[in-house]
């Protein structure tokens, strides 16, 4: 992060609307309507279901791949680090409660 982009510290980068959301949306919908559809007999089903697949693979390639952009030119400061690192050390942490407490 040579090239900061906010070099103040008091600055904290909140990203444009995404259009990832609505994408993953539809690839998620096409995906599960192919896989019913399979299951019912339908042959077209599958080809449905793989394209509702490709469509959700493309949605994780592009958003990482913006996420990626976004933090090679320098948006990210200190605290925006400090926030997703906190964040998915949360998620972790939620993740291992609800599994010692159903189990």
């Amino acid at each position: 992060m040579a090239n900061t982009a906010h070099p103040d510290s008091n600055v904290y980068y909140v990203p444009h609307s995404s259009y990832w959301p609505l994408v993953g949306s539809v690839g998620l919908f096409t995906t599960v309507f192919g896989a019913a559809n399979l299951m019912n007999g339908h042959g077209w089903g599958q080809a449905v279901m793989f394209a509702g697949i490709a469509i959700l693979l493309v949605m994780l390639f592009g958003w990482f791949g913006t996420v990626i952009r976004e933090s090679v030119a320098g948006f990210y400061n200190r605290q925006v680090d400090t926030s997703f690192r906190m964040g998915m050390s949360w998620f972790i942490f939620s993740e291992v409660m609800f599994f010692a407490a159903f189990f």
